[in-house]
């Protein structure tokens, strides 16, 4: 009984971690099989390009927000959208080098809470062909380029909420229009109007991904979420649905600061900005490095998350050089290490290596090891009960030195392996290495063996 009680498999342990996996979707009556099927390839994509693109990339102000917490006048904010030109927007440009970075899938905000509409909305006036000195649609086109890739699965973002609107019943912070229980007819006027805008985009562009935001201001039921998704499940059966619409959606999006412990669902995204806001901003420069961007990036795919990263390009449709830099720089360490994190899934508890992250293979007899900055001479893993058979650097195949230490012939706690990591095989980034096991992967969990020397 002692080894059942320390030796576990990786997937008893995955099991463990996952409760609640199918729990989000239970509130549709969907089977636990045609959701698998569903989430399958968000899984598998790991990596997905957030675009936050609006009016507000001419002032560079915070996007919505500016105007709601009475930073900027409304009027003010509003007025932006005469000198929002997109002059230099070119959708492919943005395609070629979102699918360059290695992401996945994208996606883009058709509408923020500020009400301005990427497309040619017939449900509201408000809208960059309408509204705009672009005086076009801006959305059709780069649905058009996402859809000629193969690789790469479209996601668009939709505000349930719509500060502009006479009939929604918040303004601003500090302003309410109304209270929903109070007049009815009119927040049904808005339920109209919101129902036929994502109609329109499920309609016209059958998103993959349907990434709703501001659920937060009413509760299901005001929203009829569960109408929503039949509406658009009606006519989109596969699509995908963030968490962000009160409880029927299909993973969870936690936002900015990446989870200590991963979270109970089974799918997860961490939605986090590339500097330090969502959308274009003049005066922000604070640019995180790409080791500091990778890094939290295999830290979400170590705990079996996906990274959704944002990038904010200015009003004339330019993506501002530091981001595509480090979309470039992504570009080459994805590709490098392309095997060690597409159909991968979560890795082995921290206390095993101590070194960096971990994921494994689908069949769970491939651990692979993300080592940032420069190693020591070796790397050591421990409570692998298995033998191992080999370990390589991923990217160049270079087979590396292994040895176990600390294998007691009478003991059940398996040695300790070190890796050799020569410094000619270092990552400038984050140095990844395979490790072959002879099947799928066991841990030992104990506390260790007591050696009594009486």
């Amino acid at each position: 009984m002692k080894n059942i009680t320390r030796v576990f498999s990786a997937a008893f342990l995955f099991c463990m971690i996952s409760t609640g996996a199918w729990a989000q979707s239970e509130l549709t009556g969907e089977s636990a099989e045609s959701y698998e099927k569903r989430m399958e390839w968000f899984s598998n994509a790991k990596l997905g390009i957030f675009i936050h693109w609006g009016i507000y990339a001419v002032d560079g102000v915070d996007e919505s927000w500016a105007f709601f917490n009475d930073k900027v006048p409304y009027d003010k904010y509003m007025d932006q959208a005469k000198r929002f030109t997109a002059s230099k927007y070119d959708p492919k440009e943005w395609v070629d080098l979102i699918e360059q970075s290695g992401a996945r899938y994208t996606v883009l905000t058709s509408k923020h809470h500020d009400g301005f509409a990427l497309w040619n909305t017939k449900a509201g006036d408000f809208s960059s062909k309408k509204s705009s000195k672009a005086g076009k649609d801006l959305l059709t086109p780069f649905v058009k380029e996402v859809n000629k890739r193969e690789n790469l699965h479209l996601g668009l973002y939709y505000s349930l909420l719509d500060w502009s609107r006479e009939d929604y019943p918040n303004k601003k912070r500090t302003e309410v229009r109304y209270n929903v229980k109070d007049d009815p007819a009119r927040w049904e006027s808005f339920k109209k109007f919101n129902f036929a805008q994502i109609d329109e985009i499920n309609s016209q562009y059958k998103p993959e991904l349907f990434w709703f935001d501001g659920d937060w201001e009413q509760d299901a039921a005001t929203w009829d979420s569960e109408g929503i998704v039949s509406l658009i499940r009606g006519k989109n059966p596969n699509v995908i649905i963030n968490s962000r619409i009160q409880g029927y959606g299909d993973y969870s999006t936690p936002e900015q600061g990446v989870p200590v412990v991963r979270p109970k669902g089974k799918y997860w995204e961490l939605c986090y900005t590339i500097n330090d806001n969502w959308g274009f901003q003049h005066a922000d420069h604070n640019f995180k490095s790409p080791q500091t961007l990778l890094r939290t990036f295999v830290d979400c795919i170590s705990m079996g998350g996906n990274l959704l990263l944002d990038i904010g390009p200015k009003e004339d449709g330019t993506i501002p050089e530091e981001e595509v830099a480090i979309l470039k720089e992504f570009a080459r360490w994805t590709g490098k290490h392309k095997e060690a994190i597409y159909d991968t899934r979560a890795g082995i508890p921290y206390d095993h290596f101590h070194a960096g992250y971990t994921t494994l293979n689908k069949e769970g007899d491939v651990l692979y090891l993300y080592i940032p900055g420069k190693p020591e001479e070796s790397v050591d893993l421990k409570g692998i009960v298995n033998d191992v058979k080999r370990a390589w650097v991923v990217g160049s195949g270079r087979e590396l030195n292994i040895k176990v230490y600390n294998k007691l012939s009478w003991s059940e706690v398996p040695g300790i392996l070190y890796i050799d990591i020569p410094e000619e095989v270092v990552d400038e980034q984050i140095t990844v290495i395979g490790v072959q096991l002879d099947g799928p992967i066991r841990l030992y969990r104990g506390e260790g063996q007591v050696i009594s020397i009486n």
